[in-house]
């Protein structure tokens, strides 16, 4: 079932502010293993957990975050998997969601930071913001544990769904435009990789 506050008539909206939704959507985020999308993501998730060696944010991989995510979550069915990612990676992996649905694994969550922009190459409208819809998608897929947060009272709903197990979550969290925080991030893959490792198995 989506959950939403407008209708399929409405015109898209993008009113949040990013900086402070997703750290209230996510709250402790010590609580998952965290995949970061491209971009703007990343630095979301770098800045809310100091680039914590549970989080891992990809670069170069268009389209990877959710892929990724579900191979973590049927690797680690005791850990919880929570993929951030922005609408335009998003599209790019979109066939990602079939298979996720296929699977279902109730350790993983997926939020979809959706600000109807490709921020990363030169802040070009992206499909979201001409009414294409990716909560419809993983609906039409077979999601069935879906969430839209358009306002600030529809964040407390989606981030228990992103923590009640039974079946993968798909929340999209709609934000205004803009570039994500000014923070620096770890860019050396294999660096990151031992980190993350380490801190899955649990042996730092």
């Amino acid at each position: 079932m989506i959950s939403n506050n407008f209708s399929n008539d409405d015109d898209v909206k993008f009113l949040l502010d990013r900086h402070t939704a997703l750290p209230a959507l996510i709250g402790r985020h010590e609580d998952f293993l965290i995949v970061a999308g491209l971009s703007n993501t990343t630095k979301d998730v770098a800045a809310l957990t100091g680039d914590g060696d549970h989080t891992f944010g990809l670069g170069g991989a268009m389209g990877g975050a959710c892929m990724f995510g579900l191979g973590l979550a049927l690797a680690q069915p005791q850990k919880r998997v929570l993929v951030v990612t922005g609408d335009g990676e998003m599209l790019m992996g979109m066939g990602s969601l079939a298979t996720i649905a296929v699977h279902n694994p109730p350790n993983l969550s997926i939020v979809c930071v959706d600000n109807g922009h490709y921020e990363e190459t030169g802040h070009q409208p992206s499909h979201t913001s001409q009414g294409v819809r990716l909560d419809k998608i993983a609906d039409g897929v077979g999601i069935r544990n879906i969430r839209v947060v358009t306002r600030e009272a529809d964040i407390p709903d989606a981030a228990r769904a992103i923590r009640a197990g039974g079946g993968t979550a798909f929340v999209v969290l709609r934000v205004k435009s803009g570039d994500g925080p000014s923070c620096k991030r770890n860019m050396q893959p294999a660096a990151c990789r031992l980190r993350f490792r380490a801190a899955l198995l649990g042996t730092r």
